[in-house]
């Protein structure tokens, strides 16, 4: 079985999806301390012809609360008419944009409950099936932390491999995983360029400009294209 963890991240770019399509469940990891200036409650869409940060507001947020523990504080009247400002003219505009105000109208203010929401319409969105699981909702260890922590859970779900993005590459230890009969293995994204109405090409951005551009077929393709390390 295959697993990947992560922390939910809103509306992220490319290569959170590809994790989430390359394997059979995905923790999502709700019960780890909120990280102030990371991308949780943030990301990058295309204004012009540049990115541009949108950012959600939270209420009391800090690195001393979990996510699970953190709630939202925003209407989200500023992100719709941004949304709508830079990608009225995409051509999966009204199709995306109507994906967005779902999200957006989430009945609730817990941040992670409405994250978890958000994974949930997009991955059913773009056509992604694996089984989405609650860190909180896991029975594991309490007491430990970082990569044991990571261990346990993969234990505990009985994975035989476990999937990560690069740049936990410093984080983790093939060695550690492997003295508990676990293959990691690293995901390097591949940026597929598109058309962005008449602009050069900007890599990274948010699903929403993915979304906006490409039709669930192409979508599906990019989920494809990435290598392990």
């Amino acid at each position: 079985m295959k697993l990947a963890i992560m922390q939910p991240y809103f509306l992220p770019y490319i290569g959170y999806w590809q994790l989430i399509y390359a394997v059979d469940k995905f923790v999502i990891y709700d019960d780890v301390n909120y990280i102030k200036g990371g991308w949780i409650n943030r990301n990058n869409i295309l204004a012009g012809s540049k990115k541009q940060l949108f950012t959600i507001k939270l209420k009391g947020a800090s690195s001393f609360k979990l996510i699970n523990q953190t709630d939202i504080l925003d209407d989200f009247i500023k992100f719709r008419k941004t949304i709508q400002t830079n990608y009225a003219k995409a051509p999966y505009f009204s199709r995306v944009m109507k994906l967005v105000t779902e999200i957006l109208d989430f009945d609730g203010e817990n941040l992670a409950a409405f994250l978890r929401n958000s994974i949930e319409l997009v991955a059913e969105y773009v056509g992604i099936n694996t089984e989405l699981l609650i860190s909180s909702d896991i029975k594991k260890d309490p007491t430990l932390k970082a990569q044991d922590r990571v261990i346990d859970i993969c234990t505990g779900l009985g994975a035989a491999e476990y999937y990560n993005a690069i740049g936990g590459t410093g984080l983790y230890s093939p060695e550690d995983f492997r003295a508990k009969g676990i293959d990691l293995k690293f995901m390097k994204t591949s940026f597929t360029p598109y058309k962005q109405f008449k602009n050069e090409f900007v890599p990274g951005l948010s699903i929403i400009d993915i979304m906006m551009f490409n039709d669930v077929e192409a979508i599906q393709k990019m989920l494809g294209e990435y290598t392990l390390v």
